[in-house]
């Protein structure tokens, strides 16, 4: 029986109805199966509820089926980018069960594998773990996690075959790997499709036995989300407090160190590593060892980390699934991450996920970034907008992670939280009085 179809329209037939769950691979824009996408919201079928990394953006990627009021419920790591997602989720139109990125591949890799559920330390102690059960191994507390199985999954390669194998390409491999194993019918689209046999069997990253029906895709738009390049003029990411931040920063990288930078400033640390200093950059979607494009390059939309940066390719560079990205956060084989947050608490806790009723992004990849690298550097603006600290005794937003910030590199100065709580200041930015940041701090510190 031929599992090639001519088109989107004709793979779908006959598995779609209305309060399904369908699983979607991609991330950010990368890799998204966008004729299914399109053929699943021309269906009309409504109720769905959806998983994957995130939806998309505005008009584009799975935001179209919000768009269409498609969707009860979402199952994803992230909601930024998508403004109508936020405001759809804030407004109380729609179901979200936000899951840390790494959780997320790994619920769907177990789903998969008949696994029922696995245990892992990401996102204890946090509002994500509230009512689930949890268990001690070697003296750490872990969040039991279930697998996700889906009616449907729709996945995007790069090519395949007429037996169902697939290649991916680059970081367009992210989720879709785990993506198409978990669904009781698995349908892909690729860009090129071939003639059994034509594919080398050591080239073969998701084998046929996975995959019910395949097409190849009429057309890719391959949107880019963003485009940051070296060299760039100035803007609010790049002002000379922002840059001081990231230089400091960057005095935490060591010889022969695996780092994974955050969104906004610790993305700048890149542009200051020392020369002369092997340090490898590590991408939750699926790719070790980045290098910023110049400014003249062309872009791979095969690259885009989704939210981050543009970013190329270096020598020793590997690319994998995003399942096994977070296996090398979660295993303990980053030696350092450098993250935004909204709150840091002086004992450590962070918290940069959401503001309850105003904002909510969702974790990504932080939580199991904070519960499962070597140390967490935290570089912030030290006040709000309003003016209110951001240094606080407790955090009032949702933690991230409990007791995991090692260092704090604000606007203003930098701190060292000492194991078991309190702060230490080690240094003043230029210009900054210790009256000025006892009074913008709102945790006691000592002065080193």
């Amino acid at each position: 029986m031929s599992k090639v179809y001519p088109n989107a329209q004709a793979a779908l037939a006959g598995l779609l109805r209305d309060n399904m769950t369908i699983a979607a691979g991609g991330f950010g824009l990368c890799g998204i199966p966008e004729n299914l996408i399109a053929a699943l919201r021309d269906s009309g079928v409504k109720g769905l509820t959806i998983v994957g990394n995130n939806a998309g953006v505005d008009g584009f990627g799975m935001g179209v089926l919000l768009t269409t009021r498609q969707v009860k419920k979402v199952m994803a790591s992230y909601v930024g980018e998508n403004k109508e997602f936020e405001r759809q989720v804030l407004a109380g139109e729609l179901e979200l069960e936000l899951i840390p990125q790494g959780t997320l591949a790994e619920r769907l890799r177990a789903g998969g594998a008949g696994i029922p559920g696995f245990y892992t330390r990401t996102a204890f102690g946090t509002k994500l773990a509230e009512g689930k059960e949890t268990k001690v191994f070697d003296g750490k507390e872990y969040v039991l996690e279930p697998g996700i199985k889906a009616e449907v999954s729709l996945v995007k390669a790069w090519k395949g075959d007429k037996s169902g194998n697939l290649v991916f390409r680059k970081t367009a491999r992210n989720f879709n790997p785990m993506i198409a194993t978990c669904g009781k019918v698995c349908v892909a689209e690729v860009e090129q499709l071939v003639e059994v046999g034509e594919l080398a069997p050591d080239d073969i990253h998701t084998p046929g036995i996975y995959v019910d029906r395949i097409i190849q895709g009429a057309a890719y738009e391959k949107r880019i989300e963003f485009r940051t390049v070296q060299g760039a003029a100035a803007s609010k990411k790049e002002t000379p407090i922002r840059e001081l931040m990231a230089k400091r920063a960057a005095q935490e990288l060591r010889d022969g160190y695996y780092v994974n930078l955050g969104i906004g400033i610790p993305t700048l640390v890149a542009n200051f590593i020392p020369k002369g200093m092997n340090v490898t950059l590590q991408s939750e979607n699926g790719l070790l060892g980045i290098g910023p494009f110049p400014a003249d390059s062309e872009v791979d939309p095969d690259l885009i980390n989704a939210g981050k940066q543009t970013i190329s390719t270096i020598p020793g560079s590997a690319f994998f699934s995003s399942s096994d990205s977070f296996a090398m956060i979660r295993g303990g084989h980053i030696d350092l991450s450098i993250l935004g947050a909204l709150e840091v608490a002086d004992n450590g806790d962070i918290a940069n996920w959401m503001v309850p009723g105003k904002m909510v992004k969702g974790p990504g990849g932080a939580m199991d970034l904070v519960a499962g690298v070597k140390r967490v550097v935290a570089v912030m603006e030290h006040c709000a907008k309003d003016g209110s600290p951001k240094i606080l005794k407790q955090c009032s937003l949702p933690v991230t992670g409990r007791a995991v910030v090692s260092l704090i590199i604000t606007d203003l100065c930098v701190f060292e939280v000492k194991p078991g709580g309190g702060l230490v200041l080690i240094e003043l930015h230029p210009g900054v009085t210790l009256d000025e940041l006892k009074a913008k701090t709102g945790a006691p510190f000592a002065v080193k």
